[in-house]
């Protein structure tokens, strides 16, 4: 009967008891902590070193969050690659504007000296009837008194502002991009064609022949 007593009955457990006791009882020394072991995930715990907590919103939402923030940079990245490209276009839109403009002005400003001179040169050839007459009264002599004073201020003018210049001599090799030759002559002694008679003067203004000289020339035989 007591030896029945004594056994345990199925299903218990023997109770376990820790020795909790800093002193060693023993050996009189002090214990060294024990080191308690994570509860690993299984049980609830810790999570196991590199294991991802299970159920962590941050960690769910991350992946998420780098993928869009990538993706924004991407678009900001190509917009700005797009504005740039743009602002040099219109940059070497503005560029070929003022060029366009320079050279219109330059233009402008050629085309108006060349109308002013063209227009001084059609007042000085509408004066050369009179520039004869005034020529034939000096040769004559007949250019005298105040007529002769009006007729100096006149030349004098057209060649100042316009320069208008009277041109053709006796013993003047003969041109004939500015000599016409009215009347013609051999002489065995001459070397070459030149003007023996001036029979009505030419006129230029600038580089340009108004009036060719009309003269009689002489060339060898």
């Amino acid at each position: 009967m007591t030896a029945d007593n004594d056994r345990p009955e199925e299903g218990y457990e023997k109770p376990v008891v820790h020795d909790r006791r800093r002193i060693d009882p023993e050996t009189g020394k002090v214990r060294e902590p024990a080191s308690q072991e994570a509860p690993s995930s299984a049980d609830g715990g810790a999570p196991a070193p590199g294991e991802a907590p299970l159920g962590d919103p941050a960690t769910a939402e991350a992946a998420p969050a780098s993928s869009e923030a990538s993706d924004e940079l991407a678009r900001a990245t190509a917009e700005v690659l797009d504005l740039q490209d743009q602002l040099a276009r219109r940059k070497a839109e503005l560029y070929n504007v003022q060029q366009e403009y320079n050279n219109y002005v330059r233009r402008s400003k050629a085309d108006a000296a060349a109308q002013r001179q063209a227009g001084a040169q059609d007042v000085a050839e509408a004066l050369l009837g009179v520039l004869d007459e005034i020529e034939l009264a000096r040769q004559h002599g007949d250019l005298t008194g105040p007529f002769a004073a009006i007729a100096e201020k006149l030349e004098g003018t057209l060649a100042q502002r316009f320069e208008v210049v009277r041109y053709g001599a006796v013993g003047e090799e003969f041109d004939p991009a500015v000599h016409e030759a009215l009347m013609h002559s051999t002489d065995p002694e001459a070397t070459a064609t030149t003007v023996t008679q001036v029979l009505q003067p030419g006129y230029r203004a600038g580089e340009r022949v108004l009036r060719a000289a009309r003269v009689a020339v002489s060339s060898p035989e």
